[in-house]
């Protein structure tokens, strides 16, 4: 498991791009064959994949967390985006298409994924975040999410954000998490641009072709920054930092918070005339 510390905004607002990348950009997370999982101290998030080939991928525990198995004191979010699969919760066979959700709750002991077919395997995007209470495992199909229609053709940002992992849909105790897909001919995903001191955020963009990037804007309002984001690459952004992007063709992405509470529209607002 990899680990990473957490910066300050002094910090972020002096990086070269190199540097921005190496802290904050997440890449490589599917691997055929492989579980990879990233420890982010900003509230002490997992981000991770699995990609099951031949053999089911097996979650255990790790020394970075201090207990006996994964979820001893964790919950995690599961979000499909790969072919079919299966994700078998304490022997429980849960089958996963296209865009599948699943909650998963504290004191989980055993976690193991498995691909229906091998030629075109699952690929499970993972997050977890320390958790307090035991909540029920739930299944979120992609039609069961809650959806919500935001954005409009003039400002190029027409979108269906579907909430997941959230208090409309499942119980959890910090974790939220959802998908975002942007109409064809939209490019922005946020905008005006936005904070929330109370939550940090990971986004992970998909749906993007080998020749597209998003352009995703981080930093402090009057200290932004930029990383060049491909397919399938994620992104740690702070309580401090905005999140807002723009890609060369319409895309959709992963997002997951941790933080003080679950209230969605818990955010700073930033007027876009207010950005540097």
């Amino acid at each position: 498991m990899e680990v990473r510390y957490s910066i300050s905004p002094n910090e972020a607002k002096r990086m070269t791009t190199e540097e921005m990348r190496e802290n904050f950009l997440i890449e490589n997370l599917f691997m055929p064959g492989e579980l990879k999982f990233l420890y982010s101290h900003v509230d002490r998030i997992i981000v991770g994949a699995a990609v099951p080939t031949t053999k089911a991928l097996v979650i255990e525990g790790s020394k970075e967390l201090g207990s006996d198995y994964f979820l001893e004191r964790r919950e995690m979010g599961v979000i499909n985006i790969g072919g079919k699969g299966v994700i078998v919760v304490d022997g429980n066979r849960i089958e996963m298409d296209y865009k599948d959700g699943l909650y998963i709750g504290k004191e989980t002991k055993e976690v193991s994924f498995e691909s229906v077919d091998a030629d075109k395997p699952a690929r499970f995007y993972i997050n977890s975040a320390p958790a307090h209470a035991v909540y029920p495992l739930h299944k979120i199909g992609y039609e069961d999410a809650n959806k919500r229609y935001l954005g409009t053709p003039e400002e190029a940002n027409v979108r269906t954000l579907n909430q997941y992992i959230h208090p409309a849909v499942c119980k959890s105790c910090q974790l939220s998490m959802g998908l975002t897909e942007l109409q064809s001919g939209s490019l922005w995903n946020t905008m005006p641009s936005h904070t929330h001191e109370r939550r940090m955020e990971v986004y992970l963009y998909f749906n993007m072709e080998e020749n597209d990037i998003v352009f995703h804007m981080m930093g402090q309002p009057q200290e932004t920054r930029h990383l060049v984001m491909h397919n399938e690459d994620a992104v740690i952004s702070p309580s401090w930092s905005i999140h807002s992007g723009v890609g060369t063709k319409a895309y959709s992405f992963i997002w997951g918070m941790v933080g003080e509470n679950q209230n969605f529209d818990d955010m700073d607002h930033i007027q876009t005339k207010d950005l540097r």
